[in-house]
């Protein structure tokens, strides 16, 4: 039976995903837990949302695993994602945003597919200084979804790339993925191109997830992810397109990866983290939740019954 989810713009549904079984090294897996302790509940609080921590999925933790260097720990990962999806199901049909801590990037892999048991089609946007697409993917992952593609090509935004190996650019020259690029982004300004990848999705009429990797991020600002480097967008400009994609009333969820604690031994990039999350989330809240403007009725003469 369909069962008919209204959306509640005060709310939010928290989830840690605390996995780094499929990273080259340990550490982002502490994620979940530094964000909450780095006061990113309270902040959301204040901004006047109804916040329900949905707790964390089980550890799942980095091992070596050099006989499947490109799927790590297959089994645990796919495990994880059978520990995330039934928790964003249960998230999504409580009609609040739902907010996924992790961990790393595959995660988006269970948050879409927990929607999709609500939603038949949803797009996505990939906030991501890397391209990460050599190929279909394990025939592990492929089967974790029993009905591929979990997100068509053309359903894929990706935004904000700024390293792309040769295979990857190979794969994207044939493929009807949109992308932008940092760089292109920067000279359009961050918010404008935000906007138009908005409108180039038709995002009025369909729903999508925000998925944000967080070395995005410049190294000069951020830093603390297992493979910094150089370029990227600028903290603020990421700010910017935060504000943008989390403010549209068809965003069902967002999931932040790749923020490591252990190479954020002061703390400072994890505060950050917080702020601009919050920043973007309470952009959506004053969005969702302003007066609709009331159209202005026309002024008619008393006497002639004719406009004033």
């Amino acid at each position: 039976m369909a069962v008919k989810i209204v959306r509640q713009p005060k709310k939010i549904a928290l989830i840690g995903a605390p996995s780094s079984a499929a990273a080259f090294a340990p550490g982002i897996e502490k994620a979940p837990a530094a964000l909450r302790a780095a006061g990113l509940v309270g902040r959301l609080q204040s901004i006047g949302y109804e916040v329900t921590d949905l707790g964390d999925c089980a550890p799942r933790l980095f091992a070596q695993d050099d006989e499947h260097p490109r799927a790590r720990n297959a089994a645990e990962v796919v495990a994880g994602l059978n520990d995330l999806r039934p928790r964003v199901e249960q998230a999504v049909k409580t009609g609040a945003l739902v907010l996924v801590l992790g961990g790393e990037c595959v995660q988006s892999m269970a948050v879409v597919a927990g929607l999709r048991r609500y939603y038949k089609r949803v797009n996505l946007i990939w906030l991501d200084r890397d391209a990460h697409f050599t190929g279909r993917g394990a025939p592990e992952l492929v089967r974790f979804w029993g009905e591929p593609p979990l997100v068509r090509e053309p359903d894929v935004t990706l935004f904000g790339l700024e390293r792309i190996d040769p295979p990857e650019q190979e794969f994207l020259s044939r493929s009807p993925m949109r992308r932008v690029l940092a760089v292109d982004a920067q000279r359009t300004g961050v918010a404008a191109a935000a906007h138009q990848a908005l409108e180039q999705m038709h995002a009025e009429g369909r729903e999508y997830v925000l998925h944000f990797d967080t070395d995005v991020i410049a190294q000069e600002d951020f830093g603390a992810v297992p493979v910094p480097g150089p370029g990227g967008l600028r903290a603020d400009e990421v700010r910017e397109a935060l504000r943008v994609f989390a403010s549209h009333k068809n965003l069902l969820a967002m999931d932040v990866a790749e923020y490591n604690p252990d190479q954020d031994a002061s703390g400072n990039a994890g505060k950050l983290l917080v702020d601009l999350l919050a920043d973007a989330l309470a952009a959506r809240l004053e969005t969702l939740t302003a007066p609709v403007p009331q159209p202005a009725e026309a002024s008619v003469s008393s006497d002639s019954g004719e406009s004033a």
